[in-house]
């Protein structure tokens, strides 16, 4: 990257403050992180309860 675009891209977002941070019991992570997770629990859930495309040929005995 040139020197004109990393200061552009360091405005984007402020990180002059204080991080949200989610407390439960001895765990602290942050609301990023906690949404982070929560969307690879999601994913991970479709992957195991959707079927895999042309299951259903393999099943019947056909050849996609």
């Amino acid at each position: 990257m040139n020197s004109v675009v990393v200061p552009v891209l360091g405005a984007i977002f402020n990180l002059n403050h204080a991080s949200n941070v989610v407390h439960w019991h001895f765990i602290e992570l942050s609301v990023s992180n906690v949404i982070l997770i929560g969307t690879m629990f999601v994913v991970f859930a479709l992957a195991i309860a959707l079927p895999f495309p042309g299951a259903a040929a393999r099943r019947r005995g056909g050849s996609s």
